[in-house]
Order: C-alpha cells, then sequence, then structure tokens
C-alpha cells in the first residue's frame, strides 16, 4: 500500500494529529525518571540519574543518601575500628565522669589508700580546719570584713603548711553552685562568689555549704533534715544519702518575717532567750510537718541555748562539719 501525505485526510492520520496538536501527557511533557534512580538501589549510593539529582534524592530520603555516603563510612570505619579495639583490651568505653570529686580520689585511689582530706569550716568570725589524719587538731585563724577567698586561701595554707592533704572540703556560709560560692557573703569581704578554689589550693576542693556541710557529719540514714541556729539560719536535708540543698532562712514565716528573724541571732537579742525558745519549737514544728523527715539535727552556736531538744530533734556536735567534709571525699554513697 502506498504511503499516505502527511496532509491528507484520511482515518489513520487524524488521531495522531490530534494527540500532536492537543494537550500533552504528563508522562510524555518530560522523560520518565528511572525507577534505580534510588540511592540505595543505585551502586556506590550514587542517583542513576547523575549528580544533579542528588540534592532532590536527599531532600526525599530526610538525609539518608548523606547518612550511606562514601565519605560517612570512610569517616565511622576508623570511630568503630577504634572503639573494637577499647573493647578488646577490657577499657572502660564511655566517656569520664564530669566533676572535681572524681579527679581527687583517683589519685589516692592508685595509690590504694583512702584519700586524706583538709576540711575548711568559714564562719564570720572565725575560720577552722582540720585535717583527716589528725582528728580533735584544730587550727583557726580571725576572719571579718577584710577576708577575701584569696587571702583565706593564702592563711589557711599558712596555717597548715606541716599537714600533707589530698583534697580539700570548704564548707562556705552561703548558696553554692556550680563547685563555687553563688553569693558574696554579708560577713567578709567581696570577692568569694566565682572564685576557683581548686586552683588556689593546687589541690582538688569541694565547695558545699556550710549547713550542708554539717548534715553531712551528722548524717545517720534515712530522711534527716539539719537546722543550724547560730548568726542566722541554716538548712539541709539529706534523702537516702541525696544531699538536698536547701535555704529555708528567708521563706516568710508570719508578721511579714522571715524564720531567720524569728530562731536567727538577731531575733533572740530583740526578743529575749525565753521567747526564741518557743519560737524555735514552732519553726521546728512547722517545718517537720512540711518535709516529713525521720529525724531533726539542731546545730550550730546558740543549739546549747536549748533547755530542752524539741521532738524528733538530737544536738548536733561542732565536730560533725569537720567530718561531713572528710565524708564529702570518702563516703562513695553520698549523691551531692
Amino acid at each position: 500500500m502506498a504511503d499516505t501525505p502527511s496532509g491528507t485526510d484520511t482515518g489513520n492520520a487524524r488521531p495522531a494529529a490530534k494527540r500532536r496538536v492537543g494537550r500533552p501527557r504528563k508522562d510524555e511533557s518530560k522523560p520518565a525518571t528511572p525507577k534505580s534512580a534510588s540511592p540505595r538501589a543505585a551502586p556506590n549510593g550514587r542517583s542513576g540519574a547523575g549528580r544533579k539529582s542528588e540534592p532532590a534524592e536527599t531532600a526525599r530520603t530526610g538525609g539518608a543518601k548523606a547518612a550511606t555516603s562514601p565519605s560517612s563510612r570512610k569517616t565511622r570505619a576508623p570511630r568503630e575500628a577504634a572503639a573494637s579495639r577499647t573493647r578488646a583490651k577490657g577499657e572502660r568505653s564511655e566517656r569520664p565522669v564530669r566533676g572535681r570529686r572524681r579527679a581527687a580520689t583517683t589519685g589516692a585511689a592508685q595509690e590504694g589508700r583512702t584519700p586524706v582530706v583538709l576540711a575548711i569550716d568559714v564562719g564570720g568570725s572565725h575560720i577552722k580546719a582540720m585535717v583527716s589524719t589528725v582528728v580533735g587538731e584544730k587550727r583557726r585563724i580571725e576572719t571579718g570584713k577584710h577576708m577575701s577567698a584569696e587571702r583565706m586561701v593564702a592563711a589557711i595554707r599558712e596555717l597548715t603548711a606541716d599537714w600533707e592533704y589530698d583534697a580539700v572540703s570548704v564548707g562556705y556560709p552561703g548558696a553554692v553552685a556550680d563547685n563555687a560560692p553563688a553569693l558574696e557573703p554579708h560577713n567578709l569581704a567581696p570577692g568569694w562568689k566565682g572564685f576557683d578554689f581548686s586552683e588556689a589550693f593546687g589541690k582538688p576542693t569541694r565547695v558545699v555549704n556550710d549547713a550542708m556541710m554539717q548534715a553531712i557529719g551528722s548524717y545517720q540514714g534515712g530522711r534527716m533534715l539539719f537546722l543550724g541556729l547560730g548568726t542566722g539560719l541554716g538548712s539541709a536535708m539529706i534523702v537516702e544519702n541525696v544531699c538536698v540543698p536547701m535555704e529555708l532562712a528567708h521563706l516568710p514565716y508570719k508578721r511579714r518575717k522571715t524564720f531567720e528573724d524569728f530562731v536567727g541571732e538577731r531575733g533572740r537579742k530583740l526578743r529575749g532567750t525565753k521567747k526564741w525558745r518557743k519560737s524555735v519549737a514552732r519553726v521546728v514544728e512547722r517545718l517537720s510537718l512540711a518535709l516529713e523527715p525521720h529525724e531533726i539535727v539542731l546545730g550550730g552556736g546558740n543549739v546549747k541555748k536549748l533547755k530542752a531538744m524539741p521532738p524528733l530533734c538530737r544536738a548536733g556536735e561542732n565536730e560533725n562539719a569537720f567530718l561531713g567534709g572528710f565524708r564529702v571525699w570518702t563516703d562513695e554513697s553520698l549523691k551531692l
């Protein structure tokens, strides 16, 4: 049969002409993307459509392409090999625990002995020091408005020059954060906030609130609340070996005054010792109902002015502050 010219109106040519002038189909407007363009099916992690299709494939796979690229595998391989060698040698592969406490105990542990600790109790009128190898021998220096943290370290180092120790504990009369005083003290010179005691002493140093240090030295188990009756009101709590810092002194109590206004030294002098004793009993009762401790330890210089202990209470010894400073480093059951 002879060929028909393209312009001839035949039955076979009409449908073809309509397809050419009509709206192009979706699959005819652009070349189809081969199924092999998937990064998983393509060799070496490359798209079958070439380099230009890589951004689109990465967007659809949510970054799977980058995770399986040759460069990623090359980077990961040495790390996996190193981890395998570490496990084969029996070494610990975990990241070391942060903090200065671990670093200090490691040195003594390598020598197979308990670390020797210098405990320092910072007060408004005196700063006292004791070393764990000579329990009972306290040394102290006078302090006051002139005493900065730097001067204190220099004075203590001179005072204890004949003592050997591995680590230091500092009981600070104020809030503590990140192993340093968080606020400047009321009765001492500025320069305490954020001070690096570890660098100043040249020894690993742990800084805790002074009430917490005495609480640690007094702790016998369970839920214990410590209240320090001195110039102000110190407070700390230990719950099943977990140390919980507390700042109860400046919470509102009554008559727009705080707990410290009633049971601190200033309140005792203003209202008299008899009324002060009643205030101590009421404050202890209120805090006991709120915190539900198993026992309450009353410490500080004014505890001896009480005629009798309130319910659930026992008197704490001042020496417990130093025992607490030692336990900060030697008692691994404590969680600070």
